[in-house]
């Protein structure tokens, strides 16, 4: 998906379809745990992105189809470092990363799934490995690179003309001063341009525009134009904060705490008349060693979804001029073309949602219309 907000919430899907495997499996207190620490990463991702969003209409406008896609992103993190970070920890956290919230509670449906079913298990280990790819590519599209919105048109058919756009996310008047050179990267430009630490508008960008102003949000406390994003303020920034400290800290509820032979912690107290089926008959203390080594084996699964993540979507030509496996990929010839197919494929299937609606809309939705006109043909 292109927009940020749509991305977060079909992330969300596969940690309910954590929580249902389980409850599923009856471990409730498993399924609580970890709706309780995906709460906090996943109001901190909300919030991050409603900060990002915040940012961009100072340069796009007021216009959800821009300010909210993630292709025009990009570069974000020497403008909104505060938000950077926190989306930073939110992203690690929902990946499985430790010590983190959301890591203690997957982990611990990981390890129940083998208890249960080998099948169910490796399903959710790949699950676990795709949350982090998705989760990174939002990230790595969002903060890396560069301000793509300086960078290309947004219809993206014209390269030539410059695209104007309003305070409410329309075209502007196609007059524009014929002189006005896009910005584009060359060999010649791209060590000084992209290091330049420009941030706010001033005559030369109104000069470079046709004359023509700035974006000027009066109404959300802006009184200054803008050519870049710029930071919230401190009432976005506070909760940003607040809902950090609760993603560092809350699966300290989950940790078990060694009383008196038995492990006992502090979640465990407060479901102390519900069952647990998986774990009813285990009176011992946790095995520290196999909860080691199951951790270690779910963590990298999480760090292979990130590297491949980056390998796709991050910038690697601004900090490899010469990088000699992406070169590999690119001489492939013939190859290529089959590769860049089953990419293609796997593209459209992820963005159009593996068809489900298509399949739902053609076969339910117009097979019961097909039926409807039968019967009121028959009445």
């Amino acid at each position: 998906q292109k927009d940020i907000k749509r991305g977060l919430a079909y992330s969300t899907m596969s940690q309910l379809g954590y929580m249902m495997l389980a409850l599923g499996m009856g471990s409730y207190r498993s399924a609580l745990f970890h709706l309780i620490t995906h709460a906090y990463s996943k109001a901190l991702l909300f919030l991050g992105s409603g900060s990002v969003i915040h940012s961009m209409e100072t340069v796009v406008g007021y216009s959800p189809d821009k300010s909210q896609n993630m292709v025009l992103m990009g570069g974000l993190t020497k403008h909104v470092p505060i938000t950077k970070t926190s989306f930073l920890l939110g992203t690690l956290s929902l990946c499985g990363i430790p010590p983190l919230a959301c890591f203690w509670s997957k982990d611990e449906i990981l390890n129940d799934s083998w208890l249960y079913s080998p099948i169910f298990a490796i399903i959710a280990w790949a699950t676990a490995g795709l949350t982090a790819f998705y989760m990174f590519r939002i990230y790595l599209l969002t903060f890396e690179g560069h301000l793509n919105v300086h960078f290309q048109n947004y219809s993206g058919n014209q390269n030539t003309s410059f695209y104007c756009i309003s305070l409410w996310g329309k075209g502007c008047s196609k007059r524009i001063n014929k002189n006005f050179r896009l910005l584009r990267m060359n060999n010649n430009e791209s060590a000084s341009f992209f290091w330049k630490k420009t941030y706010r508008s001033d005559e030369n960008v109104r000069k470079r525009n046709g004359g023509q102003p700035s974006i000027n949000i009066v109404g959300f406390d802006n009184q200054k134009p803008f050519s870049y994003p710029y930071e919230s303020d401190n009432t976005m920034l506070f909760p940003l904060l607040l809902l950090v400290l609760f993603t560092l800290f809350v699966g300290i509820l989950g940790i078990p705490l060694n009383q008196k032979g038995r492990d006992l912690d502090i979640l465990s107290k407060w479901l102390a008349p519900s069952i647990n089926l998986l774990h009813q008959k285990s009176k011992d203390s946790t095995d520290w060693y196999e909860f080691l080594k199951d951790a270690i084996f779910s963590v990298s699964i999480a760090y292979c979804g990130i590297f491949l993540a980056s390998f796709l979507y991050k910038p690697i030509y601004s900090s490899f001029k010469n990088f000699d496996l992406i070169n590999s990929f690119v001489k492939l010839g013939p190859k290529r073309k089959r590769w860049d197919k089953i990419i293609n494929t796997l593209y459209d299937w992820s963005y159009n949602r593996a068809y489900i609606d298509a399949f739902y809309t053609t076969s339910f939705t117009g097979g019961i219309r097909e039926l409807s006109q039968l019967t009121h043909f028959f009445d």
